[in-house]
């Protein structure tokens, strides 16, 4: 199946199946659990089929529409297989987001891949059904009944006679189940897993380390061509006219392609292309111009808005005027882009009505759709493969570069191969969102905190491309979709609790509709976001809105504490209630070996270098993945230079599928929380994008000292398995604004904290 040639019909043919039904255990209506609705075309999310699928020759194949991005979590999924069938962790292989072949589970994002597949749905509860079928079918063979059978290996054994067994594959090798997913199918439990829970290796390690393995730019097809954007030299340029003529005779031009606002070339190498979309003559429409980069925080908070209400006590203005103390301040976060240190890449062989794509899109079902829509195909005509791409977490080039390869090959008739330059992708893939973030908290005599209020403004253009909207992007906008649209209106009161966003603090009771459903006590309480349009695009980048937030949320609690002169993990614990909030607070600082006092550090030295300490926590989306972190840095107050030295992190998750790939996922979300925070911002003049190269954009540097990280994983067999991508970056800002504060006296409410700008704030302290 590696160059997606074989569909299931051709597996189970290879592995001499037939296609029989179990009527004896057909489920009832309403048997299956699905969590969420499958566009047309995808495997059944209700049928076991659809899910596990067991070979002539004993061997496992596992599908799932979660897709491994480089988080690990196809090791994970492969473990849970592995373990619901009571098989070894290499006698699964997992195929997974082909439209083709797997099932759609809509994006591969937000942390879902556990939710979706490791509780009580979806592959969980496939691999469950397919046990417990099996199970049967050995009891009614050995004539033994199914709690006195046990498996392992493939082979189901009676305990008391192991003359008495049957392999998985006499039951059922190289056929279909024809069932349905059962609800009441029992997952196995905590206690008696084998696989799941255990370190497993990455099968993919090997092959990445050197060099084998197949990366969506290594795809390779017969008579492949290559093609070159050219994107425009300014936001809201127009294309006025293309001079083919300019490029007439170059080595290896295939085709000037020119539709609506699209202009590409397509050449029979790389750099022919290259170099023929760099000569090709295109006269542009002048640009819609942009917002001045100095004012812009200001000039957000002025536009129209589309307002959302997330809690609101309706007593908090009240609370706030009978206060002892009150405290407003504002928190600034920019644009921020994925800079994939890989440009994006994509495949597309479009032959008549039908296309094949491989593409690194992070929704396979969803690709399928819009690349429909964009090249006038009917959606059944459309096979997407997914393709392991430049690490993003969010929406780099990855979908809008799909668009670009897929267009071309149409144009040629031929399989086109598409890699973004640096610069195309840096000046136009959709960035983090801006954010301004306003607090303002009310505190009583004995300094706790009675009421709060946040309110934020973020911009916002386009996003994933989703079902139907490939103007989300922009290929698609260049190809005339528009993208989603943006409406301002007013704010609506809430009817059901939802911190997706993390807008409500974690110190927040959350109550909307009589009920408390946040993680702390304050009641008298008030969340108020403002969206307004952006001028660039923007979607999805690790952690999108909750760090941001959290980054305002977490520095102003320490601004609270540092008031009133409390410790500041003791002010948290004072206002936290939930008790697992609580337990991973605890355990970072506990591992920190945390020393109790009031931030900052008395007897501050104004000059030379100085450390200080500082802390966060968070539930991740409200519901999705518990996290603090301690952080230690240095400050170089002549310089401004701020370098963190150590990282203590605690997550709590639910169950742990892979220690490993949960600490993976903790320091990779950790180094990536300090670039964000030391150094990247998208920066722009009165028409374009200038930070579009890694000289003009700030990520960590290979070869920067790099901190010390301890994790400690809390595992909780008995709760439900959450994400783990996510939560660790989403932290770490906010820590390490608290720790500048607590060793140099200053607090910086503006990220990034780069060298100029720490040096500028400690001039100022006098």
């Amino acid at each position: 199946m590696k160059k997606g040639a074989m569909n299931r019909r051709g597996f189970l043919k290879v592995s001499g199946a037939l296609v029989v039904g179990f009527s004896s255990f057909s489920s009832k209506p309403g048997e299956a659990q699905v969590l969420q609705t499958a566009l047309p075309g995808s495997p059944a999310l209700n049928q076991l089929d659809s899910w596990i699928a067991i070979g002539a020759d004993g061997s496992i194949i596992a599908y799932s529409g979660k897709e491994e991005l480089g988080q690990g979590i196809a090791t994970a999924q492969q473990q849970l297989v592995a373990e619901e069938l009571s098989v070894p962790f290499e006698r699964v292989k997992l195929i997974y987001c082909d439209t083709g072949i797997t099932p759609d589970q809509s994006h591969t994002a937000g942390s879902q891949s556990h939710p979706a597949n490791f509780n009580h749905g979806n592959l969980a509860q496939a691999g469950a059904t397919a046990r417990e079928t099996l199970f049967q079918l050995a009891s009614q063979r050995l004539n033994v009944p199914a709690d006195q059978l046990t498996a392992w290996d493939g082979v189901i054994t009676a305990k008391n006679d192991p003359s008495k067994k049957v392999a998985y594959a006499q039951l059922v090798g190289g056929k279909k189940f024809n069932l349905a997913v059962s609800v009441s199918a029992k997952r196995k439990p905590a206690s008696e897993w084998k696989v799941l829970g255990t370190p497993a290796k990455r099968p993919d390690l090997p092959d990445i380390v050197t060099g084998r393995f197949e990366h969506v730019h290594n795809v390779r097809l017969p008579g492949m061509l290559h093609g070159r954007v050219v994107r425009p030299p300014a936001v809201g340029s127009t294309v006025l006219s293309v001079d083919e003529s300019s490029v007439q005779g170059m080595p290896g031009l295939e085709k000037v392609v020119v539709k609506k606002n699209f202009v590409g070339v397509v050449a029979e190498k790389p750099w022919q292309a290259m170099q023929a979309a760099s000569k090709l003559k295109v006269n542009w429409s002048a640009g819609t111009g942009l917002p001045r980069q100095t004012d812009f925080y200001e000039a957000v908070r002025k536009q129209p808005a589309r307002d959302q209400l997330v809690v609101d006590s309706k007593d908090s203005e009240q609370t706030l005027g009978k206060a002892a103390t009150v405290l407003k301040t504002t928190y600034y976060h920019p644009y921020q882009m994925h800079g994939s240190v890989g440009s994006s890449c994509s495949v597309a062989d479009v032959q008549g009505e039908k296309a094949t794509i491989y593409s690194a899109t992070q929704a396979v079902w969803y690709q399928k759709s819009t690349s429909a829509m964009v090249l006038g195909l009917k959606p059944e005509n459309v096979r997407v493969i997914f393709r392991r791409g430049s690490g993003c977490y969010g929406i780099n080039g990855a979908d809008t570069v799909t668009y670009d390869a897929a267009i071309l090959s149409q144009a040629v008739g031929r399989p086109v191969r598409v890699q973004l330059s640096r610069k195309d992708e840096m000046a136009w893939e959709n960035y983090g969102n801006a954010y301004v973030m306003e607090e303002r908290a009310g505190l009583d005599a004995q300094g706790n905190i009675i009421a709060w209020e946040h309110e934020s403004w973020t911009p916002s253009k386009g996003n994933r491309p989703g079902t139907g909207t490939p103007g989300n992007v922009v290929t698609g906008m260049l190809l005339g979709f528009d993208p989603q649209p943006f409406a301002p209106g007013p704010a609506q009161e809430p009817r059901a609790y939802n911190n997706g966003s993390n807008v409500v603090p974690s110190y927040f009771a959350g109550r909307v509709a009589g009920k408390a459903q946040g993680t702390g006590k304050i009641a008298s309480e008030k969340a108020l976001v403002h969206n307004v349009a952006s001028p660039f695009w923007t979607g999805p980048l690790r952690s999108p809105a909750r760090l941001q937030n959290t980054f305002a949320h977490e520095c102003f609690m320490d601004e609270l504490a540092a008031k009133v002169k409390a410790d500041p993990v003791e002010y948290r614990l004072r206002h936290l209630s939930d008790p697992r909030l609580i337990e991973v607070l605890k355990a970072a600082a506990n591992a920190a070996k945390w020393e109790p006092r009031p931030s900052p550090k008395t007897g501050l030295s104004k000059t030379g270098v100085v450390t200080g300490r500082g802390a966060a926590c968070v539930l991740y989306e409200g519901d999705n993945g518990y996290s603090a972190a301690v952080i230690e840095v240095d400050v170089n107050q002549d310089t401004g230079e701020v370098v963190v030295k150590r990282i203590w992190t605690s997550h709590d998750c639910g169950p742990i599928s892979n220690p490993d790939g949960l600490r993976n996922q903790i320091e990779g979300g950790a180094l990536q929380a300090v670039s964000r925070a030391l150094g990247e911002e998208v920066t722009w003049d009165n028409e374009k994008v200038t930070s579009f190269d890694w000289r003009t954009y700030h990520s960590l540097t290979l070869g920067m000292p790099l901190p010390k990280i301890e994790s400690v994983l809390i595992n909780r067999l008995d709760e439900e398995a959450n994400g783990a991508g996510e939560t660790s970056i989403t932290v770490i800002a906010a820590a390490i604004g608290n720790a500048i504060f607590d060793a140099t006296g200053v607090r910086i409410r503006q990220i990034p904290f780069t060298k100029d700008w720490v040096k500028k704030a400690l001039e100022k302290r006098g």
